[in-house]
């Protein structure tokens, strides 16, 4: 049985303002795409997570996703339907859960309940009781609504593939707000089972507090130090913060000795506590002769990323009395946020020298120290 989770995120966000659309807009330092997708895909059932993104978007749900695993972002079209149409056409399963995008934050259990409910349904949808005095007003009230048996209806919605296929192929109406509705007009029976708060769909600003407050009150900081040192050896350029910097010398290392990305890895690693740069990538190891430590920067940021955690902010300081750091200071920002996957503001570079004290102030090598500030879900 193949379980795959199809999260349409090809809408403009347009009610909540902006230029960015709501989906790739951070909470608490991660897209609330990148959210929903990890919600998902750490749920043991489901097979694989694809990504129904809007035209040109792309470039927009790259760095959004930054490098997990939902293979090729599927191109939605300008209506619900037809971005739902276009995932399911993209993928093969045995059951598809269709996700907002919007909705952040997915319990576990939401998706146990779900996948129970279709042992003898073929699809069912999460829904909670409206608790609310219902009304139907403009701008004064008028009649009130019965909310005896009214429900708001959530998702993920959970789908037989080719019950909802068989279904679509038939819909010619509007563009419905939600699959149960393709599969009703069919004349299919929905399960219903019990949602979750957790659930609820981002669209004001409150929404948007309100998230953040859930996402935070779950976290608690952390903070991590790392320490690097390289001898000069040989001749230039050095590698450092991820770019080329002219020196009429290089530095020895085994990788490509680039003290500011080894100790900004070790402050990840470390505030995260997932050992140190040595314990993933041993030195004497041949595949490591030589490599860009961007790789060893982008492990450790998506260790911390797997591990549930938000990186936050990242200070190094480069200690030597050359090459001056000053020049190349917002290129190496650039990279290291690039890298990280996040702002520039969040990525802090700084140098000083040891007034001639010690192996860098007789110029036999440059060392640097980091402090990365992160947060992780509490144990």
């Amino acid at each position: 049985m193949t379980i795959v989770a199809l999260i349409v995120a090809a809408g403009s966000g347009s009610r909540l303002g902006g230029d960015l659309p709501k989906q790739y807009r951070p909470i608490a330092g991660k897209a609330v795409l990148a959210h929903a997708v990890d919600a998902l895909a750490s749920h043991p059932a489901i097979d694989a997570v694809r990504v129904v993104i809007g035209e040109g978007q792309d470039e927009m749900a790259r760095f959004a996703l930054n490098g997990r695993d939902v293979g090729e972002p599927i191109i939605g079209g300008a209506e619900r339907a037809d971005s739902v149409r276009a995932g399911l056409a993209a993928i093969g399963a045995d059951i598809v859960l269709i996700h907002d995008a919007a909705r952040p934050f997915c319990p576990h259990d939401v998706v146990d309940r779900l996948l129970n409910a279709l042992e003898e349904a073929e699809a069912a949808v999460p829904a909670l009781p409206a608790t609310d005095t219902l009304a139907r007003a403009n701008s004064v009230l008028a009649e009130m609504v019965d909310r005896d048996g009214l429900v708001r209806i959530q998702t993920p919605q959970a789908f037989r593939y080719a019950s909802l296929t068989e279904t679509y192929a038939q819909w010619n109406g509007p563009s419905p707000t939600d699959e149960s509705t393709v599969l009703r007009a069919g004349g299919r029976e929905v399960a219903v089972v019990a949602g979750d708060s957790m659930l609820e769909k981002l669209t004001t600003a409150a929404d948007w507090q309100r998230a953040e407050w859930i996402l935070n009150s779950q976290l608690i900081s952390r903070t991590g130090l790392g320490f690097d040192v390289h001898a000069f050896s040989g001749e230039g350029p050095i590698a450092m913060g991820g770019i080329d910097i002219p020196h009429e010398r290089g530095l020895a290392g085994h990788s490509d000795a680039d003290v500011v990305l080894h100790s900004i890895t070790d402050a990840l690693l470390g505030a995260a506590g997932l050992g140190d740069i040595g314990q993933h990538f041993p030195p004497g190891e041949a595949q490591w002769k030589g490599a860009d430590s961007s790789i060893f920067l982008a492990h450790a940021a998506k260790l911390v990323r797997d591990a549930g955690g938000i990186i936050d902010f990242v200070d190094c300081t480069v200690i030597c009395e050359a090459p001056k750091i000053g020049p190349h200071r917002d290129a190496m920002r650039s990279r290291v946020a690039e890298i990280l996957g996040l702002p520039p503001t969040s990525v802090s570079i700084k140098a000083t020298t040891t007034e001639r004290l010690g192996f860098a102030g007789r110029g036999e090598g440059i060392a640097a120290q980091a402090v990365a500030t992160i947060r992780m879900p509490r144990r």
